[in-house]
Parts: structure tokens; C-alpha cells; sequence
């Protein structure tokens, strides 16, 4: 049986042979592991999917047959790709170096690392596959979900995407990364089951059809579930059947000392529709009876639908916060770079200057003003001591005219989570990630959180990390 191990690019396992071959067993390296801009055009992302990272990296071992499938990869004239040197030394592999990183459900922005992986050359590059796909595609939808549950004013978010997700894993990482992000519930029951994450749910419009009438699946319905009934009453006419016959049933099932939950409307007008049944609904004092919408949600048009005067309780999303679509998003872009060789800084350079690397073994500092809001972000060389005085951060976009920052609150983003190859970080659960997702967004200005042009928040780099940056550039040492 395969491993996950294998679940990596197959150049990480070419380059760690070469690596093996040209005698850098014992080389050392420090990698960074960022993003360059925030998906969905938005001012922030969310930190997600640390978790299963580190527990893929924590059981990440070449199994028998992995090794053997390995062993018959052959190159075109029928030699084999990999020497039994290096399928040795993975046959022993587990990674012993260190890992720090920003927890999850921290704000994060552009080109600040949101792991940093220092240890042997060979292991932080069979990690770079692994650690990528946890962390950007967790990290896209835990945005998406925080930005469509700013736009519906921190209200009630269910995920209904299991179906429209890309695969049974793509399903469940993006039900964890969801729950992350904002939402409150999920309609995926093994992703409940798994994560402790509760499970909400209607039906379908075959439920309806399946009836003689609309009104006789409605009450059917209630008859099963007198105290979860949610009704779907957009199949034939929302405000016409659907309605009327849901108000019938709630009537019905006040008389037998019920209340029916709510009604679903899953197509139409929404911003239309959703006022209306508040109306209709409030004039039979029926007001304790939650409105859910469904159909294709994301942060701009349930932003839409309230700006029109929409009447909704509760948000159903699915297809576009589970893949992440829309415009600016379908992935993270997250990228996994070498920042220092053998104890020595290094750099990539690109023509595009905001592919240039930032060198060094780095940390991060958060600043807040009097008030608690986050001021701006500065990248520091790990030597620097930033705890107290004023810091003159450099903004890479403009450097000529640096930021003097001398708040009294400041906060060091990445935490040791694996030490020598042991994990010596206690993973909070998702409740308290999502606490703490809240918290942070609480203290990021209204101007950074906005759906639509959203200001920049302030990233840049001590004056000794630019100067190390400046003069790698200009001696091209690389």
C-alpha cells in the first residue's frame, strides 16, 4: 500500500537524489513559505491548514511499496531514475528539522512567511509539495469563508458545497478551512463527524416532486422533522405556492406545540424575494421563522442582496467558497523558497521585483496602536531585537520614504511548532481557531476588511533587512 509520502512533486524526490549524489547529505537550508497577494482581490487572507501540515510532515515515511514503485521509474534509454543510495536514505526518511509558523486563524498578508522550514537540505525539500497544498488551498477558503461572513455582517453561514467540491479530500479540507473562516455549520456529515463541526440541512426540490402536491410534501415533511423543518418553496412559485403553503404548515405545526424552523429559497430574485417572505411571514406572526437563501453565494452578491434590502437569516454557500472561485481567487499562489544555505542569506531575483526574495532567517512583528488595530507588519533578521523603541520600516514599494513605528503593543507572528523534529506546539481546536479568527478581524481597520477596493495594510522590512536585500541585489550574490 502507497503512503502519503508519495503525495509529492516528483522533482522534490529528483533534487534530493542530486542533492544525495553531489554530497550535500549534510547541507543546511532555511526555506520560506508565502504568498504574494491576497486572493479574491481582497485586503487580507487567513492562516489555515497548520494542522494537517504538520501531522503530513509528522507521518511523512517511504513504506515498502513505495520504495518499490520508486525502483521502477526508469529513465528513456531504461535505467533507473533513482540509485539504491538514495532509496535507502529514504526507507529511513522523517524530517528533524525545525518548522515555526503563523497559527491558524491569524490575518495574514503578502510576502511575510507564513511558515519558515529550517533543518537538512534533502528533508525541507521533500516537504516543499506537501507543505504547499495544505496551506494554500486551507488558507484560500478559510479567506473566502471570512470574507463572505464580513459581507453578511457577521451573520449565520452554512457550507453546502460537498457536491460541487473538487473530490471527497477537497470536500473536507475545505469544510475545516470553512469552519475557520466563519461559517457555522456544514452539510457535509463525515467533515461533522470528523471535525466536530455541526451539521445543518433541508432538502432537495425532489422532495417536492416526489408528492402529488406541494402543500402534501410540505406537511409530510414537518410530520418527520416538527423541529428541525426547513421548506424549500421556490419549485413552482416562491410567493404564490411556496409561501402561502409554508405558512399553512407552520400554522399546523403551532397546534401541535411545534415551530417550523424555516424556509429555503434557492433561486430568483433573492434581495426580492427574502423581503417579501419577512413581510408575509411577519403578518401572520411568523416572525420567529428564519429566512435561508441558497444558490451560487459569495461576498458579492450576498453584499448585493443586503444593500437591497434583503430579509436573510441565514446564508447557504457552496460552490464558490468550497473551490474558492471568484474573481482574484482559484488558488493561493503560495510559494516555497530557499532564504539561506548553510547559514549564509540567499536570494532569487526575478525582472519582476516583487518576485525577489526577502534573504535570511527572519521574524515577523505585528504592531497595534493605542486602540488595539493592527498598525503594519515588519520583517526582521531573526537577530533583531524589536521589542521596545521605535523601528524605521522600510516599505519595499517605496523605500525612499520609510515609516517610523513606535508602538508600545507588539506581537511576534511565527511560533515554534516543531523543534528537532518534534512537534512542541499544542494545536488549539477549531472552536478556538475560530475565536481567534474573530478576535483578529475585530482589530484589522474596516478600511483593510471591505469587499470592494480594499486598502493595502502596511508590510515592509527593518532598515538591516533591507540593506542585506539592497546589497545581495547589487553584488548579485545569489
Amino acid at each position: 500500500m502507497y503512503t502519503n509520502a508519495l503525495l509529492t512533486d516528483f522533482y522534490e524526490l529528483t533534487m534530493a537524489a542530486g542533492y544525495l549524489e553531489q554530497g550535500k547529505a549534510l547541507d543546511t537550508a532555511t526555506f520560506d513559505l508565502y504568498f504574494r497577494q491576497n486572493p479574491f482581490n481582497g485586503g487580507y487572507s487567513i492562516a489555515a491548514g497548520l494542522e494537517p501540515a504538520v501531522r503530513a510532515v509528522n507521518d511523512c515515511r517511504f513504506g515498502i511499496d513505495d520504495i518499490h514503485f520508486l525502483r521502477t521509474q526508469k529513465s528513456p534509454n531504461g535505467s533507473p531514475i533513482f540509485q539504491d543510495q538514495f532509496l535507502d536514505y529514504l526507507a529511513s526518511f522523517r524530517f528533524h528539522g525545525d518548522i515555526r509558523a503563523i497559527p491558524e486563524g491569524t490575518v495574514v498578508f503578502p510576502n511575510e512567511p507564513l511558515l519558515q522550514i529550517n533543518g537538512n537540505l534533502i528533508e525541507c525539500q521533500i516537504l516543499e509539495s506537501i507543505l504547499l497544498c495544505h496551506i494554500n488551498f486551507q488558507t484560500l477558503v478559510a479567506t473566502k469563508a471570512a470574507l463572505i461572513w464580513e459581507a453578511s455582517h457577521h451573520g449565520t453561514v452554512i457550507e453546502f458545497g460537498l457536491r460541487r467540491a473538487q473530490g471527497p479530500d477537497g470536500a473536507l479540507s475545505a469544510c475545516r478551512a470553512a469552519y475557520i473562516g466563519g461559517v457555522g455549520s456544514t452539510s457535509n456529515v463525515l467533515g461533522a463527524a470528523r471535525l466536530g463541526i455541526p451539521v445543518r440541512g433541508t432538502h432537495a426540490h425532489s422532495w417536492i416532486q416526489s408528492f402529488d402536491s406541494e402543500l402534501e410534501a410540505f406537511r409530510a415533511y414537518a410530520r418527520s422533522f416538527p423541529d428541525t423543518c426547513i421548506l424549500l418553496v421556490d419549485t413552482y412559485d416562491t410567493l404564490r405556492s411556496g409561501l402561502p403553503n409554508a405558512i399553512r404548515v407552520a400554522k399546523e405545526l403551532e397546534r401541535t406545540g411545534h415551530r417550523l424552523t424555516g424556509i429555503r429559497i434557492d433561486s430568483g430574485d433573492l434581495a426580492h424575494l427574502s423581503l417579501q417572505a419577512r413581510r408575509m411571514l411577519d403578518r401572520e406572526s411568523l416572525n420567529y421563522v428564519k429566512i435561508v437563501v441558497s444558490s451560487e453565494l459569495d461576498e458579492s452578491n450576498i453584499a448585493g442582496i443586503l444593500a437591497r434590502g434583503g430579509k436573510v437569516d441565514i446564508w447557504g454557500a457552496g460552490t464558490k467558497l468550497v473551490t474558492g472561485s471568484g474573481a482574484g481567487g482559484f488558488a493561493l499562489g503560495g510559494i516555497y523558497k530557499m532564504v539561506e544555505y548553510n547559514g549564509k542569506p540567499k536570494i532569487k531575483v526575478s525582472d519582476n521585483r516583487e518576485k525577489t526574495t526577502n534573504p535570511g532567517y527572519k521574524k515577523i512583528v505585528r504592531f497595534y496602536n493605542q486602540d488595539g488595530i493592527m498598525q503594519a507588519d515588519v520583517l526582521a533578521d531573526g537577530s533583531e531585537d524589536l521589542s521596545d523603541g521605535e523601528v524605521l520600516m522600510v516599505d519595499p514599494k517605496n523605500p525612499l520614504h520609510p515609516h517610523k513605528i513606535s508602538s508600545t503593543r507588539r506581537e511576534e507572528l511565527l511560533h515554534s511548532i516543531i523543534e528537532s523534529g518534534e512537534t512542541v506546539y499544542s494545536f488549539p481546536s477549531l472552536d478556538q481557531i475560530q475565536d481567534h479568527r474573530k478576535e483578529q478581524l475585530s482589530r484589522l481597520q474596516e478600511s483593510h476588511r471591505r469587499i470592494r477596493n480594499p486598502e493595502a495594510y502596511k508590510v515592509g522590512l527593518t532598515q538591516k533587512l533591507w540593506r542585506l536585500k539592497e546589497r545581495m541585489l547589487n553584488q548579485k550574490t545569489l
